[in-house]
């Protein structure tokens, strides 16, 4: 094996809930690449990758995953990938990466293909048509297929391309939606009006694909907060979408946000500022049947996770727990969701070793650097995640 085999091209993301799928390129980067909140694709330009090259990376693929089961029988486990297949191909520097994710989707099982960049509806429906079908006749152990897309792009697809669409093999469509709000949309340059996100949400539903919407809860700022909590609110209620994913706002030094930031013409929204932010958001969504997710390190609340309506209560007591803690408390909890130790608050009293180990490092900086001290190192443990 060299490190040219069984090379194919992979992009930068996929959201968190697609970290054990199959991973496929079929346009590279952001058609629009100018949101203010966004750092990844900045400076690289948008192109569509034909049907012949994507085609023929789903054929390599196929190749990586026939080769890595023909290992296992050789390695003497009947065509199982499992820990030991998937080590031996992990420490042999000979294998590329993309045939250690090949590996990697194989030994976990799960079924799901996700397509990169961040805009493929924006493909020619006959060219995204002949390219899933393709996809599923390849690998018809695929139980799922999910992309990116944006509600400006979906709006220009008739509702008949998008059932065309569906009936080749797309499952799901992930929407960054971010704010229902106008006045926000406008501020980051989403090139979107709330309108269009309903018009969006509402066709693809109808076509009858899954929607996933992204919410990003701190993105009105200290300024516009309450709006943008209730108008977004008030766009899901009417799209009604599969999901809803919560991704809290942070703002890297490579986003164009930063600089707003800087110039003080944008005021981030605090952890417990975000947290009543986000209470506002959970107490507007009704008549809905969408699951909630806060899937994601930057979330502060894991568990403000489940299902509409029956689990509303649930999260809505998720949040009050978290305001009922004491100050300091609250800046353990913080600390230790933001290093990866905690996901609940009952963690706080679960673990009291590392609760002592905590409390003693949040003395420490703040004898040294005061209050502001902890709060660049809990700014710090977050970003890494970005």
């Amino acid at each position: 094996m060299t490190e040219k085999k069984l090379l194919f091209e992979q992009g930068p993301i996929r959201p968190p809930n697609e970290a054990r799928s199959l991973l496929l390129r079929v346009t590279r980067n952001c058609p629009w690449n100018q949101c203010l909140f966004c750092p990844v694709y900045k400076k690289e330009k948008f192109s569509l990758r034909s049907t012949g090259e994507v085609k023929d990376d789903i054929r390599t693929a196929r190749e990586a995953a026939d080769d890595i089961k023909a290992l296992s029988w050789r390695l003497g486990y009947s065509g199982s990938v499992n820990n030991e297949v998937v080590r031996y191909i992990f420490e042999d520097p000979g294998y590329s990466e993309a045939y250690r994710s090949i590996a990697a989707w194989l030994y976990y099982g799960t079924g799901a293909c996700f397509l990169q960049d961040a805009d493929n509806l924006i493909l020619r429906t006959p060219d995204l048509v002949e390219i899933l079908e393709f996809l599923r006749k390849t690998f018809p152990e695929i139980t799922r297929v999910t992309t990116y897309s944006r509600s400006r792009t979906i709006v220009r697809k008739s509702l008949e391309s998008l059932i065309r669409i569906r009936n080749a093999g797309l499952d799901r469509v992930h929407v960054g939606m971010e704010s229902g709000y106008n006045p926000v949309l406008k501020f980051i340059r989403k090139g979107v009006t709330a309108e269009q996100h309903i018009e969006a949400g509402k066709r693809i539903i109808e076509a009858g694909l899954e929607l996933s919407e992204y919410v990003m809860p701190g993105l009105g700022g200290q300024s516009m907060w309450k709006e943008h909590a209730v108008e977004t609110a008030k766009v899901l209620n009417q799209i009604n979408p599969h999901f809803i994913r919560i991704r809290s706002l942070r703002i890297p030094e490579r986003a164009p946000l930063f600089r707003n930031l800087k110039d003080g013409s944008f005021s981030m929204q605090t952890d417990d500022m975000l947290v009543e932010e986000i209470r506002l958001f959970i107490e507007t969504l009704d008549g809905i049947s969408s699951t909630v997710t806060s899937d994601h390190i930057m979330n502060l609340l894991e568990e403000v996770s489940g299902k509409f309506p029956e689990d509303r209560d649930k999260m809505l007591g998720v949040i009050k727990k978290y305001q009922g803690l004491s100050e300091s408390e609250r800046l353990i909890y913080r600390v230790g969701r933001r290093g990866g130790l905690y996901s609940s608050t009952d963690d706080l009293t679960r673990d009291p070793a590392a609760f002592g180990k905590i409390e003693a490092l949040v003395q420490e900086v703040s004898e040294k650097d005061g209050v502001d001290g902890v709060e660049r190192l809990i700014a710090q443990m977050v970003d890494r995640y970005i």
